[in-house]
């Protein structure tokens, strides 16, 4: 006899599972229209005291236990997915057909040009925007930590109550285990306080609820806050600050799934260095849109890059994807050239035979080529690689009328090859000149303001040759464009003095970009600095720069931050200069862009000063790292590349920390060859407190078990929680003592 007992569905799944029971025996029958019409095979998983067990759909299993059974494994199931998903604005289309999936602990990122709707699919997938078309599907209960680019935190509570908000669950936790505490010492809720305050106590601590304050202090200092922030309202701090305080917030949450939009933008190095080691020990998820290359290498397992509304899936982190991308270009490249090849060869043969002897072998093959053409034009050359026509008639929308030979000869010369190439060099600096052997040299500078008293650091004797690429880099407002302007002799040193090298000439990129003027256009700003040039070769100019049409005579005002930079470096490439001092290059310059500048300053045949927080473009280029640190007050110089710098660094530290360790040992065996009358009191009394502390461990645990399975007796219940209570607030003092002695001996 069977008799269905039970079904499930998910909604990230859409399933029902139906399973039946004779004594022993349980079937299981997976079906999505019929309760017990299988369809499959579907897998399942089973988990019961005594085993945990998968099969496919109809498999019989002997048991006698009851047995919890669901369609899928939960960590097989995505915890977000779409299906041809699609978002326009009137006429426009951002995107369409988009399907993907986010399995669980996924380091996925989004690439692409500005504009392309990368944040517009982000504000879709966690539910702020609605799809023109398509379908997302989120699991059951998932929870997502949002991060827009610019934070809208606002309030007159401070930051440390921001970061409260995160962890409520547990401060929540925190007063009613005081409350039970309490009701334990009242014989009439003595027994039933003790039962909750077991079950809530270990929750408590294995959500780390004893560790959650220090967590906060560990996040907050990580992305750059110190301890004078904390009590600082929202409405006091800064766009930027607003930013990291909600990506704070959202780290202590602990989402099942964070999506981070440019999450480095208001990080310094070192802020974005602590970022990187705590996403890579998190467990959970994490779809990030960002242009920093370097993070995106170091965190992310999977990229998806979005141009021209579609998505393409790459495996591996950025470096991969360059590669990756390289070569499937190549491949579809090579795709274009040998089926235009066929095509006009197809093409010939129709022409040489249409009105000849084998007028009906071309009819037919021109039937076939109009098909193929009209095939190719709507779904491209790569999408009909090892297709039948009945799965490409399918997915194309192919007329049943046939194109003419003088028409089918058009469209085959029409076709283009795949418009997805890689960024390539359009445009060059070039040096006028030869500088001399020395470009740059310093004694003893100190770089500051005077009416500050005090210099914001010293550096080093630097030493800058013809060639060489130095890196200055340093957490925000350490004084990296204060030390540029000093170069430049725009300010003068507080100490010390800066010596130019002979034919320079100076090209210098602001970060704020001052040298632009709201009020001209594109056209007018390269006319400022050559005023030469013709209209013609002012428009070919601005679009080796990706400004074409009408938007040459837009006005500087109405530019983005991206725009900006872009007319910018094209101002630059026009002053022939020999030493380039660039302030934040890539600042709002998209992936594509920050690839072409490192192509053109790569072949660069002049000098360069580099201030950048883009580390990616830092160590491909720079041959010196000059680092300031502000609390040192001071800027270290290295000779090499910056992952030999970092390699430099973690080997000093690591040498650092064996001596401290070795130290520490002298001074104990010190201690121990010559001990004072006071060092072997301690000694003694902490072999006491360590004799102690064994003692009532072993006696917590007793009292452990014993309330596990509590007496009957009201009183004797009452009387082992006052117990364990004391015992465990007698270990905790003698662990403090502990931990002084320790530290003393």
């Amino acid at each position: 006899m069977l008799a269905e007992i039970g079904r499930g569905s998910c909604e990230a799944g859409s399933f029902e599972i139906g399973f039946c029971c004779v004594p022993s025996i349980y079937i299981l029958l997976g079906c999505r229209m019929a309760l017990f019409g299988p369809q499959g095979p579907w897998r399942w998983h089973i988990s019961h005291p005594d085993a945990i067990l998968t099969g496919e759909t109809g498999t019989v299993i002997p048991t006698g236990n009851a047995a919890i059974i669901s369609r899928y494994n939960h960590h097989l199931m995505p915890l977000l997915s779409t299906v041809d998903l699609a978002k326009w604005y009137g006429p426009n289309t951002l995107f369409s057909s988009v399907s993907i999936r986010i399995p669980h602990a996924a380091r996925v990122a989004i690439v692409g040009p500005n504009g392309i709707g990368k944040t517009t699919l982000l504000r879709v997938l966690v539910g702020l925007e609605e799809p023109s078309a398509g379908l997302v599907q989120r699991a059951r209960g998932l929870t997502i930590g949002y991060l827009p680019q610019e934070a809208g935190l606002s309030g007159t509570h401070t930051l440390w109550e921001e970061c409260l908000q995160a962890v409520q669950d547990l401060i929540e936790m925190e007063a009613e285990l005081s409350h039970l505490e309490a009701a334990m010492s009242d014989p009439q809720q003595a027994e039933a306080a003790l039962a909750r305050y077991g079950k809530l106590q270990a929750e408590f601590e294995r959500r780390g609820g004893y560790t959650y304050e220090t967590r906060i202090r560990q996040t907050l200092t990580g992305l750059g806050f110190d301890g004078g922030d904390y009590r600082r309202s929202l409405s006091q701090l800064s766009g930027g600050q607003r930013t990291r305080a909600l990506l704070a917030r959202l780290l202590l949450s602990d989402p099942e799934l964070l999506v981070l939009d440019e999450p480095t933008n208001h990080l310094d190095i070192a802020a974005v260095e602590w970022l990187e080691g705590y996403l890579s020990q998190w467990s959970g998820a994490a779809l990030i849109v960002s242009h920093d290359r370097y993070f995106l290498d170091r965190v992310v397992d999977h990229l998806w890059e979005m141009d021209h509304g579609r998505m393409q899936a790459y495996r591996g982190n950025y470096s991969a994807y360059v590669q990756q991308r390289q070569e499937r270009w190549e491949h579809a490249q090579q795709i274009y050239l040998s089926e235009k090849v066929r095509l006009e060869k197809e093409l010939d043969y129709i022409k040489r035979n249409i009105s000849g002897q084998r007028t009906q072998q071309a009819k037919g093959k021109l039937r076939r080529l109009s098909r193929e053409v009209e095939a190719i034009e709507s779904l491209g050359f790569e999408a009909l690689q090892n297709k039948n026509w009945g799965e490409i008639s399918s997915e194309a929308d192919i007329s049943e009328h046939t194109m003419g030979v003088d028409e089918v000869e058009r469209h085959i010369h029409a076709l283009r090859g795949p418009s997805y190439r890689p960024p390539s060099l359009h445009i060059n600096l070039k040096a006028s000149q030869r500088s001399g052997d020395l470009v740059l040299r310093t004694r003893d500078l100190q770089i500051g303001y005077p009416d500050e008293g005090h210099p914001l650091f010293q550096t080093p004797d630097l030493l800058l040759k013809r060639g060489d690429c130095a890196a200055l880099i340093g957490p925000n407002g350490a004084g990296k464009t204060t030390f540029l302007k000093t170069l430049l002799g725009q300010m003068p040193p507080l100490a010390g003095e800066v010596i130019l090298g002979a034919s320079l000439n100076i090209g210098y990129f602001a970060q704020a970009h001052e040298d632009l003027r709201p009020e001209r256009t594109l056209v007018q700003e390269i006319e400022a600095v050559a005023p030469s040039m013709l209209l013609a070769n002012v428009r070919d100019h601005l679009a080796r720069f990706l400004f074409g049409g009408d938007d040459v005579f837009k006005k500087v005002s109405v530019l983005s931050g991206g725009e900006r930079g872009r007319v910018a470096l094209a101002k630059l490439a026009l002053t022939d200069a020999n030493l380039l001092l660039l302030d934040e290059p890539t600042n709002h310059l998209d992936i594509p862009s920050q690839e072409i500048l490192q192509e053109v300053l790569a072949v660069y045949q002049g000098t360069i000063l580099l201030v950048s927080h883009d580390r990616y473009l830092i160590d491909a280029l720079a041959t010196q790292i000059w680092e300031i640190e502000p609390d040192q007050a001071r800027m270290n110089a290295f000779e090499g590349t910056y992952s030999q710098y970092r390699g430099f660094q973690e080997a000093q530290k690591a040498q650092q920390e064996t001596q401290a360790k070795q130290a520490v040992v002298a001074r104990k065996n010190h201690a121990r060859q010559r001990p004072s009358a006071e060092q072997r009191r301690r000694k003694a009394r902490l072999e006491e407190v360590e004799t102690l502390i064994t003692s009532l461990e072993a006696h917590l645990d007793a009292l452990t078990h014993r309330l596990e399975s509590p007496p009957p007796e009201l009183k004797k219940v009452q009387k082992l929680g006052q117990e364990y209570v004391r015992v465990q607030k007698e270990l905790d003092a003698l662990l403090e003592e502990w931990e002084s002695l320790h530290e003393t001996i």
